[in-house]
């Protein structure tokens, strides 16, 4: 079983301590029983004020009013007396929750009791909203916690048997009934169904999937039985390391909140001097009455707290994560949505990113004297043996022709040259021009150059010591790929093609699909090596990779992007963002949400603070009174929260 870390996410302007949850799920469970409680406090707070002014305004007498007022003081202000006191024991740090019940105490003390509990309302009343909108942005982030079931039906010599998954080991067959969530990653061996993996890797439509086909832990069977073959453990499956990867995100702050946070402290202390000042000043240079330099110095409280300011980010940050979870974009972290969005360069690794890696037959060139059917039988046959990608093409593409095959059983392999066969008394060897060899005056050699320049590899075939045919292939573009670099360019950011494949084959892929900026024949560490140069003349460099050999420039490029689905472990691990559907266009809207989330936070920070700024110059320049002033105040909280909302949509 998965344990869940449970965070309270009541969080308002302070800091609330973590706890442990047992149960899959709990943390978005807690962030929304903590708002609901918060809620039906801050409105108790609200009816008791009512009740309270009621009474008042009827000429009931203090002894009647007074204990109201308290309550409402109590009931309003637990959660924020609760937060502030927490952080100022434990952490030894002055919080803007203790300016707000500061300012409502002296409030009170001064005869005040409607305009503090006022206050205390529409603070408690922002928190809660506050605490509801976090537990909304977290949502799609914490539902990941009970996607998985705790159970599978493990098939044991014909019989079923209920296990935990954590049982389950590599090769063990479960059985999925219709409707039931796939407990483990595997391959199915028996049925067909369509399975929902939009929870997994953003796709909206279930994909189909049949024998030999890979399926994923958290992800729904729909109609038909599957039996799957397990291939990772519990803890190794993707489902494992999505949510491994979420916590982290969740422990991790852009570089703007830690700015906010070390300069929360400072200036909370900062208003709390200019308070004290104010309360001494205002009687004795500006020779108001205490009472009314007490009641401008609480307002000045009230409206300098930062409360909008620290509430600009976070929610930002999480609205635009739980954005990318919908859409199978996967963050280990908000800072990196900052750098997304001031992305110069994205460099693209070739094979498995902007291609497939999956090679399909273009063109088939055989001797005048040969059968050309019989002649792919045997070359077929002959690649049946072999697990390289560019045999399994060949086989694949007689295979659509219908051509028989036989089976061979003396195949000699040469490593990244080629094989060798015996067929009776033919010797058959199949593998590159540069191995087998073909004269300079061979008609072949104009169409290997020109297939050259589209970017196409050649498996050259020789019986008894003449070439009797040529095969060529090509890395299938995906689909997107063009579209998905056009978006980027539109955007003024800059692509680059970083691979290890000849300079021609490369340089073609690059031109079919809209990339200027090639680097080829690279090793890992070159490509590293380029990833710093395009960071010290760019600025900002994303690096989109799937590989073992991407895994350095991944890690030495700005923001890594790794393919989540064809993605290697080592590529996983050091990205920083994974595309769970290998989808290039979800690589643009990273980009795009990047740049929203940028443009929403630096509204949300100027909006604050020219709230903030114009409050305090009401109150010193004309007579601001102390409900109005919490409204304003809280009414940015407010606002700057909806406002980093909008992210979730789109």
């Amino acid at each position: 079983m998965i344990e869940a870390k449970d965070h309270d996410w009541a969080a308002g302007c302070a800091c609330r301590p973590k706890a442990e949850a047992t149960d899959r799920g709990a943390g978005g469970r807690a962030g929304w029983w903590a708002a609901y409680g918060e809620l039906v406090l801050a409105l108790g707070s609200g009816a008791l004020t009512a009740a309270a002014w009621a009474l008042q305004a009827f000429g009931a007498g203090a002894e009647a009013v007074v204990p109201l007022f308290l309550l409402a003081y109590a009931v309003g202000g637990y959660h924020k007396a609760r937060a502030g006191l927490s952080l100022l024991f434990h952490q030894k740090k002055l919080g803007v929750d203790v300016l707000m019940i500061l300012a409502a105490a002296a409030a009170a003390a001064t005869g005040y009791w409607t305009e503090g509990a006022v206050l205390i309302f529409i603070f408690a009343m922002s928190d809660a909203l506050e605490t509801m909108t976090l537990a909304r942005s977290r949502r799609d982030l914490s539902r990941l916690l009970s996607l998985q079931p705790e159970t599978a039906t493990r098939l044991v010599d014909g019989r079923e048997e209920i296990v935990p998954i954590d049982a389950l080991d590599v090769d063990d067959v479960v059985l999925v009934r219709p409707g039931e969530t796939v407990p483990i990653d595997g391959v199915v061996l028996e049925g067909t169904s369509s399975v929902n993996q939009a929870a997994i890797t953003g796709e909206a439509v279930p994909v189909d999937k049949a024998p030999g086909d890979a399926v994923y832990a958290g992800t729904q069977n729909t109609h038909g039985a599957l039996k799957i073959r397990v291939t990772q453990r519990a803890e190794g499956t993707l489902f494992a390391k999505i949510v491994r990867l979420v916590r982290e995100a969740e422990e991790s702050m852009p570089p703007t909140q830690r700015f906010i946070d070390r300069v929360e402290g400072a200036y909370v202390y900062g208003v709390l001097a200019v308070t004290i000042l104010l309360i001494v000043a205002l009687p004795t240079v500006f020779h108001l009455s205490w009472t009314a330099a007490l009641y401008k110095a609480i307002v000045f409280m009230v409206v300098a707290s930062p409360c909008a300011v620290v509430a600009s980010i976070t929610p930002a940050i999480l609205a635009a994560m739980s954005n990318g979870a919908r859409n199978g974009l996967l963050l280990k972290g908000g800072a990196y949505l900052e750098s997304l969005g001031r992305a110069k360069v994205v460099a693209f690794d070739k094979t498995g990113t902007i291609t497939a890696g999956r090679h399909e037959v273009t063109d088939v060139l055989v001797a005048d004297d040969v059968d050309r059917r019989e002649w792919l039988s045997r070359v077929a046959s002959a690649e049946r043996l072999s697990e390289h990608p560019i045999a399994r093409a060949i086989v694949a593409y007689a295979e659509r022709e219908g051509v028989p095959l036989f089976e061979v059983d003396n195949l000699e392999a040469h490593a990244g040259l080629g094989v060798t066969v015996r067929l009776g008394e033919r010797v058959l060897r199949i593998g590159s021009v540069v191995w087998i060899g073909l004269p300079d005056d061979h008609p072949w050699r104009a169409a290997i150059r020109d297939m050259e320049k589209e970017g196409k590899t050649f498996a050259l075939v020789e019986e008894d010591g003449r070439p009797t045919g040529l095969i060529a292939l090509r890395d299938v573009i995906r689909p997107e790929a063009k579209e998905a670099i056009a978006a980027l360019r539109a955007m003024d950011v800059r692509v680059a093609m970083l691979t290890g494949d000849h300079r021609t084959p490369a340089e073609a892929i690059a031109r079919e699909v809209g990339i200027d900026l090639v680097y080829a024949e690279l090793l890992p560490d070159d490509k590293a090596r380029i990833v710093d140069e395009l960071r010290r003349k760019h600025g900002t460099v994303v690096m989109v990779g799937d590989g073992i050999n991407d895994a350095p420039a991944l890690a030495r490029a700005t923001v890594g992007v790794a393919m989540g689905a064809a993605g290697s472990d080592i590529a996983l691990e050091t990205a920083d963002v994974v595309l769970m559907n290998d989808q290039l266009a979800k690589l643009v809207h990273a980009v795009r949400l990047g740049r929203r989330t940028e443009r929403i936070i630096k509204q949300n920070l100027t909006f604050a603070a020219g709230v903030i700024v114009l409050l305090i110059a009401v109150n010193f320049g004309a007579a601001l009174p102390l409900p109005l002033g919490v409204v304003g105040h809280e009414g940015s909280t407010i606002l700057v929260i909806l406002n980093a909302l909008r992210l979730l949509r789109g």
